[in-house]
């Protein structure tokens, strides 16, 4: 997991061949401007989910992990939380949806504040909790790009 400024992310382009491509995206005046939604990148490989949407309560948040894609969560306006645990030091709720590559998981992790300008880079072994509340539900605007591995 990865924490950083996103003028910071030529730090993290090493990391896997497509993090050039996608912090170019997210650096771009146009990333900000997009429509709520999923746009193409390049194709599969790299696509970005532009979301707007109210923080929530812990209590409703829950653990999650991918293994086609790795997450690069970019907070265009506002703050969130997030959690953060290693997807060996958690247990499986729900079986692995292959078709979403999405799985749900229980278990402890640590939370840590993402503001404005923030990004986050979860890989496969990464669960995390996004979308939570600092203190009350705000809004949130953020971008996902998801990057395929």
């Amino acid at each position: 997991m990865i924490l950083d400024h996103l003028e910071n992310s030529h730090l993290y382009e090493h990391v896997h061949a497509l993090l050039p491509a996608a912090f170019e995206f997210l650096r771009s005046e146009a990333a900000a401007g997009l429509p709520n939604g999923r746009h193409e990148l390049r194709g599969s490989d790299l696509f970005a989910i532009v979301q707007q949407y109210e923080t929530k309560p812990r209590e409703q948040g829950f653990w999650e992990a991918h293994r086609r894609y790795i997450d690069v969560q970019y907070v265009v306006e506002g703050t969130e939380r997030m959690g953060y645990a290693n997807l060996n030091t958690l247990q499986v709720r729900d079986a692995y949806d292959a078709e979403k590559d999405f799985l749900v998981l229980d278990g402890d992790g640590d939370l840590f504040t993402v503001p404005a300008g923030h990004f986050t880079i979860f890989t496969s072994q990464d669960a995390h909790m996004p979308s939570l509340a600092v203190s009350t539900p705000a809004s949130v605007r953020k971008i996902v790009v998801k990057v395929a591995v």
